[in-house]
C-alpha cells in the first residue's frame, strides 16, 4: 500500500503551530481571568523587557508610544460603543484592546483609529526633538512612525488587515462611499507616516 508523503504535513503543520502559540494563548487566557490588576501588570513588564535592552528612558518611551496608539483604538470603540478594554501589553510583540463586536464600518474606523493617535503622538515627540536637539526624542518618534506604518500592512490581525478587509466588505455590500472614505483614511495615514519616518529617520555610519 503506497501512502502520499504529503498526507501528514497539514495535520503536523497544524499541531506546530498550536503548540508555538500555546504560551500566547495562556497569558490571554491568564490576564482574562485576572482582570485589571493582570492588565495594569503587563505595563510594567513590557517597560521591564524594553528597558533591559535599550535602557529606562528609550523604554518608557516605546510603552508610551504602544499605549497612545491603542488608546486610539480604545477611545474609538468606546465613542462606537464597544464597550472596550483597557490595553494589554505583551513584552515584544506589542499591546491589544479587546471590545464587543461591532460591523463592517466600525471595525474599520476603530482599527485605523490607532495608528492615526499613534502618528499623532509621534509627531508630538519629533516636534519636541527638533525644538530641544534630543537625539533619544527623534529615535523614538522615529519608532513610533515606523510602528504604527507597520501595523498599517494589510495583513492578518495587524491593524491594515482589519481595514482592509472591512473596506472590502462596504465596497461588496453597498457601502462604497463609507470604503472610499476608509480607504482615504488608511491611505493618508500611510502617506503620512511614512513621511514622518523619513524625516525622523537619522542615517548610521556605523557598520
Amino acid at each position: 500500500m503506497s501512502v502520499d508523503p504529503a498526507g501528514p504535513r497539514p495535520s503536523a503543520f497544524r499541531a506546530f503551530v498550536q503548540r508555538a502559540t500555546a504560551p500566547l494563548v495562556f497569558l490571554v487566557g491568564l490576564i482574562a481571568k485576572l482582570g485589571s490588576l493582570a492588565k495594569l501588570a503587563t505595563i510594567f513588564v513590557a517597560f521591564g523587557g524594553y528597558a533591559l535592552i535599550w535602557g529606562w528612558q528609550f523604554g518608557l518611551g516605546i510603552v508610551l508610544l504602544i499605549f497612545a496608539h491603542e488608546l486610539g483604538h480604545y477611545l474609538e470603540a468606546r465613542r462606537e460603543g464597544l464597550a472596550p478594554g483597557w490595553p494589554v501589553f505583551i513584552p515584544f510583540l506589542g499591546a491589544y484592546v479587546t471590545h464587543t463586536g461591532g460591523n463592517v464600518w466600525q471595525t474599520a474606523r476603530v482599527a485605523i483609529a490607532g495608528p492615526i493617535l499613534g502618528g499623532i503622538a509621534s509627531l508630538a515627540v519629533f516636534v519636541v526633538s527638533t525644538a530641544n536637539g534630543s537625539q533619544l526624542l527623534q529615535a523614538l518618534a522615529y519608532f513610533g512612525f515606523v510602528l504604527n506604518l507597520f501595523n498599517l500592512l494589510p495583513l492578518g490581525i495587524l491593524d491594515g488587515g482589519h481595514v482592509w478587509r472591512s473596506t472590502r466588505l462596504l465596497w461588496r455590500g453597498g457601502g462604497r462611499n463609507k470604503a472610499l472614505i476608509s480607504w482615504s483614511l488608511y491611505g493618508g495615514t500611510a502617506v503620512l507616516l511614512l513621511a514622518g519616518a523619513i524625516a525622523a529617520y537619522v542615517p548610521q555610519h556605523r557598520l
